[in-house]
C-alpha cells in the first residue's frame, strides 16, 4: 500500500503544479529535494510572486524511522517504527478576491519491533478559505467534495464536512478558519471498508481537487480590488497563521518528528496584519463573511 500511495502522490503533485503554472502564466515551481537525516524525505515545490499566486506550495514527504518519544505517547504505544507520506499544498493568491486553499492527503503505518505492520490508516481533506464570500464559489467546491464522497457512501459528505468544520476551528477566536470541504483521518479497516477501499476514496477526493479549486480561481483571479480589500485580506491571513501555528496537528506532527521547518512552514502567507482589536464596519461585505465564520453553514 505504501508504495502505491507513493507512487500517486508524486503524480499528483505534478499534475497539480503544471496545472497551477499554467493559470499563473508568469511564475514557476521551485523544487527542493530534501533528505531527513532520521529516514526519508521529500520534494517542496514553491511557487512566488506570480501573476496570480503570491505564494504557495505544493509539497511531497516520505518520512520513516523510530517514533519520537512525544509522538509515541501521543499515540499510547513503546518503541515503534513508523512511516508516513503524504502531499500537502497551500496556496495564497495576490488577488483578495480569490480564496487561499489548503488540501493534504496522507497514509501512516506503524510497526512493531520485528518490523510488522501493528496500524495504518490515510487522512487528508481539501478546504476553502475566502477574504470575501461568494456564494457560489463555496457551494462549487462542496458539491465537488460531495460527488467525489457520494460515489463511495451516501454518508462520507456529511460525516466530513462537519469534521471539518469541527477541525479548522479558531477556538481562541471562536471562528472558522474558512468554509470548510473535507477532514478525514485515521481511516482503518473495517468489515465495509479495506484498506484498498480507503485507498480508492482519498485518492478520488485527491483527484477532485483541481476541479474544486481551478474554476474558482479562473473567475475571480482579475476582479477588481482596492487597498482596503488587502488590508483585509492581510488581516484574515493572522488568523490563518493562528490556526496553523496553535491548532494544526500536521504542523505538530511535523515539528516533533524533526521535518524540515522550510516546508513545515511553507504554509504560512508572505504579508500578513495583527490590527489591535479590529472588527469590519457593519453591514460589510466583511462582515458578511465574519458571519459565516462563527456560524458553518450547509452549502449543498
Amino acid at each position: 500500500m505504501k508504495q502505491q500511495f507513493v507512487q500517486y502522490i508524486k503524480n499528483l503533485q505534478n499534475q497539480i503544479t503544471s496545472a497551477l503554472e499554467e493559470i499563473d502564466g508568469k511564475a514557476k515551481f521551485q523544487e527542493d529535494i530534501w533528505v531527513r537525516k532520521e529516514g526519508g524525505g521529500g520534494q517542496t515545490r514553491v511557487i512566488e510572486n506570480g501573476n496570480v499566486f503570491e505564494k504557495g506550495g505544493v509539497n511531497i514527504s516520505e518520512v520513516h524511522g523510530k517514533l519520537p518519544e512525544s509522538m509515541q505517547a501521543y499515540f499510547g504505544v513503546k518503541d515503534a517504527d513508523f512511516f508516513a507520506c503524504g502531499l500537502s499544498l497551500v496556496l495564497h493568491p495576490k488577488n483578495p478576491m480569490v480564496p487561499t486553499v489548503h488540501a493534504n492527503w496522507r497514509y501512516f503505518e506503524m510497526y512493531d519491533s520485528a518490523g510488522n505492520i501493528v496500524d495504518s490508516w490515510f487522512g487528508g481533506g481539501q478546504d476553502l478559505t475566502p477574504y470575501y464570500l461568494f456564494e457560489e464559489d463555496a457551494k462549487h467546491f462542496h458539491q465537488v467534495c460531495k460527488t467525489a464522497c457520494d460515489k463511495h457512501s451516501p454518508k462520507f459528505y456529511d460525516t466530513y464536512k462537519k469534521r471539518c468544520d469541527e477541525y479548522f476551528w479558531n477556538s481562541h477566536r471562536n471562528e472558522a478558519r474558512g468554509v470548510g470541504g473535507l477532514f478525514f483521518d485515521y481511516l482503518k479497516q473495517t468489515e465495509e471498508m479495506k484498506m484498498q477501499d480507503w485507498y480508492n476514496f482519498v485518492t478520488e477526493v485527491g483527484n477532485s481537487f483541481l476541479e474544486c479549486y481551478v474554476p474558482i480561481v479562473d473567475k475571480r483571479k482579475d476582479l477588481p480590488n482596492t487597498d482596503a480589500n488587502r488590508i483585509w485580506q492581510e488581516i484574515r491571513r493572522g488568523r490563518y497563521v493562528e490556526f496553523n501555528l496553535v491548532h494544526d496537528k500536521g504542523t505538530l506532527f511535523g515539528l516533533k518528528t524533526n521535518g524540515r521547518i522550510e516546508s513545515i512552514l511553507m504554509s504560512l502567507p508572505p504579508h500578513v496584519q495583527w490590527k489591535y482589536d479590529h472588527h469590519p464596519e457593519p453591514g460589510s461585505e466583511e462582515e458578511k463573511l465574519v458571519e459565516v465564520l462563527k456560524n458553518p453553514k450547509n452549502w449543498v
